[in-house]
């Protein structure tokens, strides 16, 4: 059975994939911040015995260490970075940035995906598919940005494109894989109830690719469709 380690899985994104993996009898590690308030998550893992529930900050490093310890035998084909946060306001844009609201999109956003992958990086080496995936976002794409705004948000997952970039070039030696995914615009918490897609279809999209996946591919910034995007 294989074995995913999903980050932000209580609503929108995570919560599908941890549906949809589930559903095709994958062993689904499934964390979020604080799992007192995970109740769709709770409810999901209640109807499922493949989903194993850890609570994870992925703002604080120590319980990162702490969970790779915890979970030091378990061998992970695909790490998913799917947590995120959005913490562009209105009122602060730009001449009012708000500096700290940005530390904190870059501390989740960019530096704790690569955090996780370099501790979770030998529970992957243990695994069949060896792949680490990292949501981000088509507004990270420098070419496409032709609308401005949105600096903290964009600027984040420019940063978290370019690290893992790096890390699948770093990696591919080591027949370790890394993609880069834009799930479209969804309709989520985050996306709006205006958004064109559904969260069924973005993640049945982004499994496909995930998948039928070669090393030939690593590096690669691709929508969930596998549609490449635009750096």
């Amino acid at each position: 059975m294989s074995t995913v380690l999903i980050t932000g899985a209580n609503r929108g994104l995570g919560l599908e994939f941890c549906r949809q993996y589930a559903e095709d009898n994958w062993t689904v590690i499934a964390c979020c911040r604080d799992l007192s308030k995970a109740s769709a998550l709770t409810q999901l893992a209640g109807q499922h015995d493949n989903i194993h529930l850890h609570a994870l900050d992925i703002a604080d490093f120590s319980q990162i260490d702490a969970l790779s310890s915890k979970l030091s035998s378990i061998a992970i084909d695909v790490l998913l970075n799917n947590a995120g946060v959005y913490d562009d306001k209105s009122e602060h844009g730009f001449g009012q940035l708000d500096y700290q609201a940005w530390q904190h999109s870059m501390l989740i956003n960019t530096l704790a995906p690569v955090k996780m992958t370099e501790v979770f990086l030998s529970h992957i080496k243990r695994g069949e598919q060896k792949l680490i995936v990292t949501i981000s976002s088509l507004m990270g794409s420098l070419a496409d940005n032709t609308s401005g705004g949105s600096i903290l948000y964009r600027s984040s997952k420019a940063a978290v494109n370019a690290a893992m970039r790096s890390v699948s070039i770093d990696l591919k030696k080591e027949a370790i894989g890394v993609l880069i995914f834009h799930p479209g615009w969804v309709k989520t918490d985050m996306g709006g109830a205006n958004a064109p897609t559904l969260p069924t279809e973005s993640i049945a999209g982004m499994r496909q690719v995930i998948a039928s996946f070669s090393l030939e591919q690593s590096g690669n910034f691709v929508q969930y469709d596998g549609k490449t995007m635009p750096w």
